[in-house]
């Protein structure tokens, strides 16, 4: 059985003017894993600048930075306490600007993320709230509400949040006295600001100026879907939401009113030179919604989240290429493709684990590279780093993980029904986290591989020697040399990156796509498939067999053809 000729083809005719990001290869850098300067076993700023010759030598365009400000890290620097500076866990501001200079030195830019749902519970904003016990200016930069019940001891709707229990936690005052709830979608150190505020959007239009002035080339926008809460704060009515997200509509998720406050980002970043741009954290329920975060006058970029969660299979994975393809092309953007990053299981572990988890993993980072549109690679999948699943709980620092393990999935509401804690692997928040977030191996026999002076904050595997940078440079095998081949390999050919691809008639569990001047084949299947040789072999995942016109491809593997 072959897959349909009439297959589509993705023209990206009626999209926009071609920019840096609509092709770029972008690499995501979690800080406190990548490179410790100081000893102190956490990444930093300037360990990162020292790695990056690695980035420029893997072939990346640009480089992401989690967050790196002034932050209680209660979720590994997602709860921001000040926006305009850097925590001295990471270094300084002197370290963010040499950063982003060196980066363009070698050629790289730079975007960092920013986190506007929410800032810490230390925040001078949320202290000042928190000191207001009147219901006056500073309450109203956030979600204040008095609780259900003759008390006022029931939180005032039925929200969850995602790391577990309800999104509401009661204050209380100086002599003790329970006051009002406050709204945290994630931890109760994570307070959710009230967009309909006009005060939080010129102090977030301020503080984007202030890191392009720096010279920062774009934000990646963390929980971009979140920021806008349905009117009157309505009930959903059942439980276990997390799982929901990305399935549906929620009245705190995926609200309309997000698109004016992208619009207004858009016409600020247009306003600098050097093309800056702004990239979505988004989960929408369809790809045509995701898609109204990228139209025209909104934001750059979206994360492909149902790439990235598709099981291994040919006709999985095509349609959600199809699908993929067809909403951001109707709006003239690029398409994004990731398969891992900080929030997920390493996708070497999610294909199975081991020799076919990692077979898997390769292919499919060949097939990411060759989609048209722009890839996202997460730091240490150029090594084929498996998710480190055996890590002991005392080591573990995932928001999510520790509620659950301390009981305090009911949040402090009295009496409250919550969810029991258990996240959906939808959302990535599932208290695993850690998992992927383990300090990556650079060098050296024993841990912590070269990753600084002293240990590293999460212990890293033993087996982890024959990954390190160190062991599989040079390796035509290593996985680190299939990717350096692959993105050099991605600049040389002008067929790839962002433009036009066709489907080609393929056996059952085979993909075949078609781009100028280039094919590419994967075999999803657990036995090898046959198939005419379509041109030049340039790269595979795995040794070919070649004889009378057509060509055997291993299971579990994907070669690039040139024609």
């Amino acid at each position: 059985m072959t897959q349909d000729l009439a297959s589509p083809v993705h023209d990206p005719s009626a999209r926009r003017a071609a920019g840096w990001w609509r092709s770029a290869v972008i690499y995501q850098v979690y800080v406190r894993s990548f490179a410790d300067s100081d000893g102190d076993g956490v990444g930093d700023l300037r360990g990162v600048r020292d790695r990056l010759p690695h980035l420029a030598e893997l072939g990346v365009d640009a480089v992401w930075l989690t967050p790196f400000y002034a932050s209680p890290q209660a979720d590994g620097g997602y709860d921001v306490a000040d926006y305009r500076s850097v925590d001295p866990l990471f270094g300084d501001l002197s370290d963010a600007d040499g950063l982003v200079r060196e980066a363009h030195r070698l050629g790289l830019r730079v975007i960092v993320d920013i986190v506007p749902n929410h800032t810490s519970d230390q925040h001078a904003w949320f202290r000042a709230a928190l000191a207001d016990r009147h219901g006056g200016p500073a309450r109203e930069r956030y979600h204040f509400r008095p609780g259900r019940g003759e008390r006022g001891q029931f939180p005032p709707n039925d929200w969850e949040s995602v790391f577990g229990g309800p999104a509401w936690t009661r204050t209380a005052g100086a002599d003790g006295a329970p006051g009002e709830w406050y709204l945290h979608l994630f931890a109760p150190e994570q307070p959710d600001l009230n967009w309909d505020n006009p005060e939080v959007a010129r102090e977030f239009a301020s503080v984007l100026r202030f890191w392009l002035d720096l010279g920062v080339d774009g934000f990646r926008i963390d929980v971009a879907h979140g920021m806008v809460k349905a009117a009157g704060l309505p009930d959903i009515g059942r439980g276990e939401q997390a799982k929901m997200i990305g399935t549906q509509v929620l009245p705190f998720f995926d609200q309309d009113g997000v698109h004016e406050i992208h619009r207004s980002w858009r016409r600020l970043l247009d306003g600098y030179d050097g093309e800056r741009i702004g990239v979505a954290e988004a989960w929408a329920p369809t790809a045509e919604r995701l898609a109204l975060y990228v139209r025209p006058d909104e934001l750059h970029q979206a994360f492909n989240f149902q790439f990235l969660l598709c099981p291994w299979g040919a006709a999985a994975m095509r349609e959600v290429i199809d699908e993929s393809l067809a909403a951001t092309g109707s709006v003239g953007a690029p398409a994004t493709w990731v398969l891992s990053n900080h929030d997920v299981v390493r996708h070497t572990t999610r294909y199975g684990g081991g020799e076919r988890g990692l077979r898997r993993a390769r292919a499919a980072s060949l097939l990411m590279l060759a989609l048209p549109g722009s890839a996202y690679v997460y730091q240490g999948e150029e090594l084929g780093l498996p998710e480190v699943e055996d890590l002991p709980d005392e080591a573990r620092r995932d928001p999510a993980f520790l509620r659950r393990a301390s009981g305090d999935s009911a949040g402090g509401a009295e009496g409250a029904e919550g969810a029991e804690g258990e996240a959906a692997e939808r959302s990535g928040q599932d208290g695993t986290r850690d998992g992927c977030r383990v300090p990556i191996p650079w060098s050296g026999d024993s841990a912590p591989y070269g990753f600084g002076p002293g240990g590293s904050w999460l212990p890293q595997p033993a087996r982890w020697r024959e990954l390190s940078v160190e062991a599989q440079s040079g390796d035509p095998r290593s996985t680190l040399e299939l990717y350096r081949s692959a993105l050099a390999l991605r600049r040389a050919l002008p067929g790839l990156g962002d433009g036009p691809m066709e489907w080609l008639p393929a056996p059952e569990g085979v993909l075949a796509l078609s781009r100028p001047g280039f094919v590419c084949t994967l075999n999803t299947l657990a036995a090898e498939a046959e198939l005419p040789v379509p041109g030049r072999p340039v790269l595979a995942t795995a040794p070919l067999e070649f004889g009378g016109g057509a060509v055997r491809i291993p299971a579990d593997a994907c070669v690039w053809w040139a024609v």
